[in-house]
């Protein structure tokens, strides 16, 4: 009984089967990667519609499937029709679903992942199609060097702008998956965007090709090492972040060090204050060349640290609440060669009592209890005092300023907007980053 029911169960799902489109997706070794179940499914197949690099290796195929007795002598030679340009094989399909004849049409990977399967549903309906998807690049990708792949962040280039690429690296993912466009660059254009937001150091650059051919090539390029002269159209790029190794200080601009260079929070690796950023903070503090520097909600360090390096007698103190800052902090300070007077990590205003009266406050925390947080920095800053407060929202500059105001500083108010290079076919276009509002405001 059981064995008829399994009989019937099959019987019923090859009839489905043959009123139905099966789209087999295929690795980059064609037919020969095919599991069974599809071979069998093209050897019955009367149209056989696939990409043209696909379409040469049916004749040899067939020759060999007829004289292994796979195929039944007399068995016509399926029409075969390629699937290049989409709109021509939606009418051929077409009619051999209507006239119940067996269909097969090959494509890359999962159809239904940046593959023809879209478009096939916007002209079949759904139970007319039946999917055999292969692995998809990137899981080939990822199996290749052996990571998993959970947590990865993916994005395509196919005939997409790369902005978005760029806003995607300065989230700091973990592992980044891209699907390049050898039409508009392919890897390159990936390797410059990575050049150009300052994250080389913080990224390996794996380079993935002809994934599942017996040719396929899986290689991680070092920033200086070229693209390889016969790189193959059929390629991805996997970006996956890395300890940045420790740079040599005295090899480092004074300020404006790039943002890959910086250890980041695992659980947060793209809360930083940005390279042009940084800049800007570090002018509007105006700097004395002694004094105390409070740096409130400090992150990774960025600021504070590069102050040091501006002015190496100040004494820095640097207030981060995150798990884990005062060590974080610790390291990216040894990495730039500066001392500072300490690391607190804690919640603010709670930590501060023990701290020196500072001459320059930057204020970057507090969250929703920055207008109390600020309060305390305000009766604690010496007179000639400076406060400087970098803010993402509207909101909090019309929460923040009044209360300068109201305490009688000297206030001040700036927006900054930056944008960093991206490339763009032959040219360059400005991919921007965050705006920043900046209050300041002077004690007497």
């Amino acid at each position: 009984m059981v064995a008829m029911a399994r009989d019937s169960l099959i019987s019923k799902a090859a009839a489905t089967e043959a009123r139905s489109l099966a789209v087999i997706g295929t690795d980059a070794g064609g037919l020969a990667g095919l599991p069974a179940t599809s071979l069998a499914l093209l050897r019955d197949a009367r149209l056989v519609v696939a990409p043209a690099r696909l379409l040469p290796q049916l004749a040899p195929w067939w020759q060999s499937e007829q004289a292994a007795g796979r195929v039944p002598a007399g068995t016509p030679y399926p029409e075969l029709l390629a699937s290049d340009k989409p709109e021509r094989i939606f009418g051929p399909l077409g009619e051999a679903l209507a006239a119940g004849l067996p269909a097969v049409l090959l494509a890359s990977g999962d159809p239904l992942w940046f593959g023809i399967g879209r478009l096939l549903l916007q002209v079949f309906p759904p139970e007319k199609l039946r999917f055999h998807p292969a692995p998809s690049s990137l899981q080939l990708a990822f199996a290749r060097i052996g990571r998993p792949w959970q947590d990865a962040s993916w994005l395509s280039l196919h005939g997409r702008d790369p902005e978005p690429l760029a806003a995607a690296l300065q989230k700091r993912p973990a592992a980044l998956a891209v699907l390049c466009d050898p039409g508009a660059g392919g890897a390159e254009t990936v390797r410059r965007l990575l050049s150009a937001s300052g994250l080389e150091p913080a990224y390996g650059f794996w380079l993935c090709e002809r994934l599942g051919h017996p040719a396929e090539r899986v290689q991680r390029l070092a920033p200086s090492e070229p693209l390889p002269a016969d790189l193959d159209p059929l390629h991805l790029v996997l970006l996956l972040a890395e300890v940045p190794p420790a740079p040599d200080p005295t090899s480092l601009p004074l300020f404006g060090i790039a943002d890959g260079l910086w250890l980041q929070h695992a659980d947060q690796p793209g809360l930083m204050t940005k390279r042009e950023v940084r800049i800007q903070l570090l002018a509007d503090l105006e700097l004395p060349a002694m004094g105390v520097l409070w740096d409130i909600g400090a992150g990774v360090g960025s600021v504070g640290l590069e102050a040091l390096r501006l002015r190496p007698a100040l004494a820095l103190w640097a207030v981060e609440r995150r798990a884990g800052a005062a060590a974080l902090i610790t390291a990216n300070a040894e990495r730039l060669g500066v001392a500072p007077a300490g690391v607190v990590e804690g919640a603010a205003p709670e930590v501060l009592g023990p701290l020196p009266d500072p001459d320059r406050v930057l204020l970057g925390g507090g969250g929703r209890d920055r207008a109390a947080l600020l309060e305390a920095v305000l009766l604690r800053l010496r007179p000639g005092g400076l406060v400087v407060i970098p803010m993402a929202t509207l909101e909090a500059l019309a929460e923040l300023r009044p209360r300068l105001e109201a305490s009688g500083l000297q206030v001040s108010v700036s927006q900054h907007q930056a944008w960093r290079g991206a490339p763009l076919a032959d040219g360059t276009r400005l991919a921007p980053l965050n705006p920043v509002l900046v209050l300041s405001g002077r004690k007497g």
